[in-house]
């Protein structure tokens, strides 16, 4: 071995002996606060923190109108979720939902879920283009199958106000070892008999 090589060793070796008890630290710290930084499903329309795809359409799926691309009064930033619910009934099951899912099109048959232990929330902004609309269930989890989701948790029934409003689902004590239906949302034309458009904004696991 050279002089100069058996040099280098030496540094790395103490190196890495001052440097790794300060990570090692560091890594026990963030486990005991818990270890789980948000972790987003929607910020703003091709924003590189977004997580899920809001792909799984439910029950009257023809009433559905979504766009991620709204920029009339967002939350924050440049865009927000824009949902029109007409309440015809197009499939004849008198509700409609859609779920945000990893990955794509995935009812459970898929593996590739996340995992979000560590959080305790999952939060949301909301608003109604008027007011007064109801949304049944804002949900996590619940998608089975070969892949199932190891949890679920829910809010609701939810009347949206004009204004944002901000919302949360506790996700305390659950196991959210995997998780492919990041979030959802259910109303109805019986909740909405003349359907309803609302919007949504920075939905994120906390």
């Amino acid at each position: 071995m050279s002089k100069k090589l058996g040099l280098i060793l030496v540094v790395l070796a103490v190196f890495f002996a001052a440097v790794m008890p300060v990570i090692a630290q560091g890594t026990a710290e963030k486990e005991a606060a818990g270890g789980f930084s948000p972790f987003g499903i929607y910020y703003d329309r091709g924003n590189k923190g977004n997580h899920y795809v809001g792909s799984g359409w439910m029950g009257d799926y023809g009433d559905i109108k979504f766009s991620e691309n709204e920029k009339e009064n967002p939350y924050s930033g440049k865009t927000c979720i824009k949902i029109i619910y007409t309440g015809e009934g197009k499939q004849g099951a008198n509700w409609a939902g859609m779920y945000w899912q990893w990955p794509p099109n995935n009812w459970g048959e898929k593996d590739g879920g996340y995992n979000l232990t560590g959080a305790t929330k999952l939060t949301f902004w909301a608003r109604g283009a008027n007011g007064g609309e109801q949304i049944m269930e804002f949900k996590i989890g619940g998608l089975t199958g070969t892949y199932s989701d190891t949890d679920s948790a829910s809010v609701g029934p939810i009347e949206l106000t004009a204004e944002w409003q901000q919302y949360s689902i506790d996700l305390t004590d659950l196991d959210l070892a995997y998780i492919s239906g990041g979030f959802s949302w259910v109303t109805s034309s019986m909740a909405n008999p003349e359907g309803c458009v609302f919007y949504l904004d920075d939905i994120q696991y906390e």
